[in-house]
């Protein structure tokens, strides 16, 4: 087995920027957000850094996944019902029958992210997009967070 370390490139903080994405979800799915996420680099001027993004629910998550074939998609949500059903006997069911197992989803799969960005691009692999998970039934308004930290053009 082979590994290589890459030359170190160093980069000051030159800028910090932030915006607030809302997403509007059609009820339990995948929201790719990846196109609004470049436009945010790209209007912030971002050359070499890290974007952080945070989801400020709890009941939704954000994950980088296959944007290739929607399938991948439709198979995750499968999965993700079979972790956490509907019809567990949860204590919890203030909200309705979805928001405990939304509350678990989310947990397995996190509200934040971070990636690299280098030349000014996401440094997101040939197949990956960046989605925002809806764990809920019906439709929500949902905020990420966008934080570009490095330098800027």
């Amino acid at each position: 087995m082979t590994s290589v370390l890459s030359s170190i490139e160093t980069t000051p903080v030159q800028t910090v920027a932030t915006a607030t994405l809302m997403v509007e979800t059609p009820g339990e799915g995948f929201v790719e957000i990846t196109g609004l996420v470049k436009r945010f680099v790209s209007e912030a001027r971002a050359m070499n850094g890290v974007l952080l993004l945070y989801l400020r629910h709890t009941s939704a998550s954000l994950v980088i996944q296959e944007n290739a074939d929607p399938d991948v998609q439709t198979d995750l949500v499968t999965a993700l019902d079979r972790l956490a059903p509907a019809d567990a006997r949860w204590v919890h069911d203030t909200e309705g029958p979805d928001d405990m197992p939304a509350h678990v989803k989310a947990m397995l799969n996190g509200v934040s992210l971070h990636v690299p960005v280098i030349g000014g691009a996401l440094a997101l692999g040939t197949w990956q997009g960046i989605y925002l998970a809806e764990h809920r039934a019906r439709l929500h308004r949902r905020e990420v967070v966008l934080q570009f930290i490095g330098s800027g053009g």
